[in-house]
């Protein structure tokens, strides 16, 4: 779920800038197509950063526990 919620920041991120872009004048980049694998890529992307966060979440929470019994067996 939150890699969906990842991915929908980035789009509205996107948005956001494009929208930017409209409102100083500056030509809009706009294609007509769409490229797949840069699509995939950037989900891949968002997927990898969120097994990351995860696996730094779950090592935190170890190290509280080992520190914790550390304390509790001196």
């Amino acid at each position: 779920m939150s890699g969906e919620q990842i991915t929908n920041t980035s789009v509205e991120t996107q948005n956001i800038e494009d929208d930017l872009h409209l409102l100083k004048g500056s030509p809009s980049k706009t294609k007509n197509r769409v490229d797949i694998n840069v699509l995939l890529n950037k989900v891949r992307l968002a997927k990898k950063k969120e097994r990351m966060e995860s696996t730094i979440f779950f090592g935190f929470v170890a190290a509280i526990i080992v520190v914790t019994g550390v304390i509790v067996s001196i």
